[in-house]
């Protein structure tokens, strides 16, 4: 292996990364500086990769068996692997902490509960329509995979989850009142972001969310462009105050 991190993500039919979860691995290695290389992997080929590195399982089946899921990061620095977003942005402040803080002394436990706030007030109602388009953006070997597990998790097709019409319309108007109620919590910082000035791991976190929306749907669409427009424009100011940590391998 390389002397620099590896991290693995699941590719997009154009080779970028799209998913949200490992969108919240780059972003936290690139705000940190801390220099790594992209390892592509297929949805099917996670779980085989996953043990061949020792990453440890991030859940548990329908079955009871342990569930394999991305990212992933392998640190040959210490000869380790580590899973989950959370659990990775965690290790990289433990480990390279002379470089910039993910969690800025104090506030770990306040950046996960803003998380959890914000998957409540905003995502559930993102999900739907955004899970059922994901499919669209993945090579033939992961579309294929992506939609049999879900269907199978979830006991319906994807496309049932949000279709067109009033039913999609409702989850767009409940996902957009709840960015509303998040912009007004960071709002209250006195600052761009949600400790105020300075960015940290939930605004990371935050903005991989929207780095979906424009992966699946597309910077030029009229979900994207709405979203940016929401709250006088705050959330394509937010994106933008960002966007520089979205860049590829450091």
């Amino acid at each position: 292996m390389s002397d620099i991190i590896t991290f693995y993500d699941i590719p997009s039919v154009n080779g970028t990364g799209w998913s949200p979860n490992t969108w919240k691995t780059r972003l936290a290695l690139n705000f940190k500086g801390v220099p790594y290389k992209t390892v592509w992997v297929e949805y099917p080929d996670i779980e085989a990769l996953s043990k061949e590195i020792g990453a440890a399982p991030t859940g548990v089946k329908g079955d009871g068996s342990p569930s394999y899921t991305l990212p992933t990061i392998y640190d040959p620095k210490t000869k380790k692997a580590i899973s989950d977003s959370q659990e990775i942005a965690e290790y990289l402040d433990a480990t390279y902490p002379s470089t910039p803080l993910l969690f800025p002394k104090g506030t770990l436990a306040l950046q996960i509960a803003f998380q959890e706030a914000f998957t409540t007030a905003a995502l559930l109602n993102l999900f739907a329509p955004l899970l059922q388009e994901s499919v669209t953006v993945l090579n033939e070997k992961s579309a294929v995979y992506f939609r049999q597990t879900r269907e199978t998790t979830y006991g319906k097709k994807l496309e049932e989850f949000s279709p067109y019409g009033a039913v999609r319309d409702e989850h767009w108007a409940k996902t957009k009142t709840g960015f509303s109620t998040v912009a007004g919590w960071i709002k209250k910082s006195g600052g761009t972001f949600v400790m105020g000035d300075t960015p940290s791991y939930a605004d990371l976190s935050t903005a991989a969310w929207l780095l979906w929306v424009r992966q699946v749907r597309g910077a030029g669409s009229a979900d994207f462009k709405a979203i940016q427009a929401w709250d006088g424009g705050f959330w394509g100011q937010y994106l933008a105050s960002l966007d520089k940590y979205t860049k590829p391998d450091a």
